[in-house]
């Protein structure tokens, strides 16, 4: 299926949150998500149910100062 994720056009085969994760890369990362622009936290992923079309916001962690 056709999601945006950080604004950019992806076919994924995931049905979920935590398999779309898995599948672009993530796996067990620490990440921030958000699936048309409302926060998920981790322990919602795997109940987090993907669709056609869903804008998929993933913030990773940075370090610095």
């Amino acid at each position: 299926m056709k999601i945006t994720v950080n604004g950019t056009d992806t076919d994924v085969a995931a049905n979920t949150l935590a398999q779309a994760l898995h599948e672009l890369g993530y796996g067990d990362q620490r990440v921030a998500t958000a699936v048309n622009e409302n926060f998920v936290p981790a322990t919602a992923r795997d109940a987090q149910e993907l669709a056609e079309g869903d804008r998929l916001e993933i913030v990773t962690p940075r370090q610095g100062g």
